[in-house]
């Protein structure tokens, strides 16, 4: 009896149509964060009943700009770069889950269907924007990586601009920053086709790189302004109080999560 194939939609008798491959999957990116201070009543509100807030600074927020190359083992689709060359743009506070503080996207933006794709996996709200960033480059104009370096960087989403920053460099920094240091605590859900059935998959994960490898932090400072869209709500986390802005260069392998919990998220 013949079989389909793929390790995700569409799957065919060869397999190779897939959306993605299997995992593991390998980055090499250069980060772009922005962290500030929001109100910790607009983080609570995006953050299912089985998490808390974090015990320290509950409002900090990292608004991160990437520019990847992505690829499976093989590493093929670096071969062809349409297949690996994608950008994005996410939002990320911080959590509790039973004592432990996590990291945690609540809203993110790519535009390629693939990223899409392995964020629907990973648990990542992931959604189709527009984003760019200004990309190093040892000659010409573009600025260099070191002291007085300035970077611009936009995000925009169904025509309308939800973000953007200038991020000014100031010298090498220990840390890319702290929101986003901590393992991932994502939700995977997916509503039951039939009505008032409600979730048939109702995940809390735990995520995290399976190695990891960077160059050398920059902190610096940043503008960064927000606005108001129709059909989008990063604006809510409005900016109280800037924190620092960084720029790092890093390598991620990313293999798989682990299961918390299930069916408790209080999600509708």
């Amino acid at each position: 009896m013949a079989s389909v194939r793929g390790y995700f939609h569409p799957k065919t008798a060869t397999g190779d149509a897939s959306l993605i491959p299997s995992p593991p999957w390998h980055y090499s990116g250069d980060l772009l964060t922005v962290e500030y201070r929001t109100d910790p009543a607009r983080v609570r509100e995006l953050l299912p009943e089985t998490l808390e807030l974090a015990e320290e600074d509950p409002g900090a927020v990292a608004l991160i700009w990437a520019d990847w190359q992505s690829c499976a083992a093989d590493g093929s689709q670096l071969l062809d770069p349409v297949l690996a060359q994608y950008k994005e743009a996410f939002a990320v506070v911080r959590c509790r889950y039973k004592g432990r503080t996590y990291s945690r996207c609540v809203y993110i933006w790519v535009d390629k269907d693939f990223a899409v794709a392995r964020g629907l996996h990973q648990g990542y709200p992931k959604k189709l924007g527009s984003i760019h960033q200004t990309r190093p480059h040892p000659y010409g104009p573009a600025p260099r990586i070191e002291a007085g370096a300035r970077f611009g960087a936009t995000l925009a989403a169904a025509d309308r601009r939800l973000a953007q920053a200038v991020v000014t460099l100031r010298e090498p920094s220990e840390s890319n920053g702290f929101v986003n240091s901590h393992p991932m605590a994502h939700h995977r859900w997916l509503p039951s086709v039939e009505k008032g059935k409600g979730l048939v998959l109702d995940e809390l994960i735990e995520t995290g790189a399976a190695s990891f490898e960077a160059g050398q932090a920059w902190v610096g400072d940043a503008d960064l302004e927000l606005f108001e869209a129709p059909t989008e709500e990063l604006a809510r986390l409005e900016i109280r109080e800037p924190i620092a802005a960084y720029y790092r260069q890093v390598g991620v392998v990313w293999d798989g999560g682990t299961l918390l919990e299930s069916g408790t998220s209080g999600a509708e």
